[in-house]
C-alpha cells in the first residue's frame, strides 16, 4: 500500500475532531478513586529462568475492580540499589509472554515491568495469564466493542486503569526508583502509554510507537483494517448507534489524554500504516501538552514502523531522562 493518508506537511498540522466529554476529568478521577479503594496487593515471586544476567519476578497486583492482573518485573541480576523503571504495555492480542523474553530494557541497567493485558494474550507471542472477569453487552468479536454501550462498561476503562495500577505496582518494588519512571509501548501498547501518560502526572518520559486508540472518529472511517474495523462491523449490525458509540469512545481517545501529558514524549509513526493511520498518530502527538516532544516518521513502512531502528532511537533518547 502506497501513501494513503494526508501529506506529511498536513499531518504536522492535523488536529482531531474528536469531541472531548465535559466530564472527562471527573470520569477518570472517579474511576481511579474506585480502583484505589482496593489494596494494590503487589506481589513479586522470583522465577527460575536459567538466566544469569537478569532476574525475573512473576508479579500480581490489583487492577480495575480489584481484579488480579499479571506482569513480569525484570531486573539486572546485580541490582543493589533503586533503578530507573521502564513500564511497558503490549500490542493488541498479545500478553506478557514468557519470563525469558523481552530482555532489552533490563539489559540497559534499568528495571523493566511489562503488564499483561486482561483477556488478551492468545493471538501472538508467548501468551498471557490475566482473565477479564467483566461481562458486557453484545459485541463484535475482538475487544474494541466490548461494553461499548456505555463509558462505564467499556473494555478500555478496565485496561487503562490496569495501566495506572501497573505503574503503582512496579514503583512499589524496593529496587525501583519511582521518580525515574518511563512508559513505553507499541500499537495498543502505545495507546495505553499515552493514556497512562495523561493519568499519571509524574512520569519522567513516555515513548509510544505507532500508537493505536487515537482519534476514533477518523480512524473508524479511514481504514478498513482491524482492529479499528471492528467498530464499523459492530455498527453495520447496530444501525443508528454511531453517535452513542463515538460518545463512549471519546472517553478513551488518546487525543484527550495527550492534552493532559506532562512528560517529555517520543512518538513514532509510519506513513503506510493502515492499522494505525499516521493522521491518527499525529492527532495525539499534536495534542501532547508537554513542549519537549518529537516524532519519528518512517515514510515507507506499514505497522512495523521503525522496528529495530526505533528501538535504537529510544535507547539514545531515554539517556536524557532516565
Amino acid at each position: 500500500m502506497a501513501l494513503f493518508d494526508l501529506p506529511l506537511d498536513e499531518l504536522r498540522d492535523y488536529r482531531s475532531d474528536s469531541a472531548e466529554p465535559e466530564d472527562f476529568d471527573a470520569f477518570w478521577s472517579k474511576t481511579l478513586q474506585e480502583a484505589r479503594e482496593h489494596d494494590l496487593d503487589a506481589r513479586f515471586e522470583p522465577v527460575d529462568t536459567g538466566l544469569s544476567t537478569v532476574k525475573v519476578y512473576d508479579v500480581t497486583f490489583a487492577g480495575f475492580g480489584g481484579h488480579p492482573v499479571k506482569g513480569w518485573l525484570r531486573l539486572p541480576a546485580d541490582a543493589a540499589q533503586p533503578l530507573p523503571l521502564v513500564v511497558e504495555f503490549v500490542g493488541y492480542g498479545g500478553g506478557r509472554g514468557l519470563p525469558h523474553e523481552n530482555l532489552l530494557w533490563a539489559s540497559t541497567g534499568r528495571a523493566h515491568f511489562v503488564m499483561d493485558t486482561r483477556g488478551q494474550g492468545s493471538a501472538w507471542g508467548g501468551g498471557g495469564g490475566t482473565p477479564d472477569p467483566v461481562g458486557g453487552a453484545p459485541a463484535y468479536p475482538g475487544f474494541m466493542t466490548r461494553g461499548i454501550d456505555a463509558p462505564e462498561n467499556y473494555y478500555y476503562r478496565r485496561v487503562f486503569t490496569d495501566g495506572v495500577r501497573a505503574v503503582e505496582a512496579a514503583r512499589s518494588h524496593p529496587l525501583v526508583d519511582p521518580t525515574r519512571t518511563v512508559a513505553v509501548g507499541a500499537s495498543q501498547g502505545g495507546g495505553i502509554t499515552i493514556a497512562v501518560g495523561g493519568l499519571v502526572g509524574d512520569l519522567a518520559a513516555i515513548a509510544p510507537d505507532v500508537p493505536f486508540l487515537c482519534d476514533y472518529p477518523r480512524a473508524a472511517t479511514l481504514t478498513d483494517r482491524d482492529p479499528y474495523r471492528e467498530i464499523g462491523n459492530y455498527l453495520k449490525t447496530h444501525r443508528g448507534r454511531t453517535d452513542d458509540v463515538l460518545r463512549t469512545l471519546s472517553y478513551f481517545d488518546s487525543v484527550h489524554f495527550a492534552s493532559r501529558g506532562r512528560a517529555p514524549a517520543l512518538f513514532s509513526t509510519a506513513l503506510e500504516d493502515q492499522t494505525c493511520p499516521p493522521s491518527t498518530v499525529f492527532a495525539a502527538f499534536n495534542a501532547w501538552a508537554h513542549e519537549d516532544k518529537k516524532i519519528e516518521v518512517y515514510d515507507f513502512n506499514d505497522h512495523e514502523g521503525g522496528g529495530p531502528y526505533q528501538e535504537a532511537t529510544k535507547l539514545d533518547w531515554l539517556r536524557s531522562y532516565v
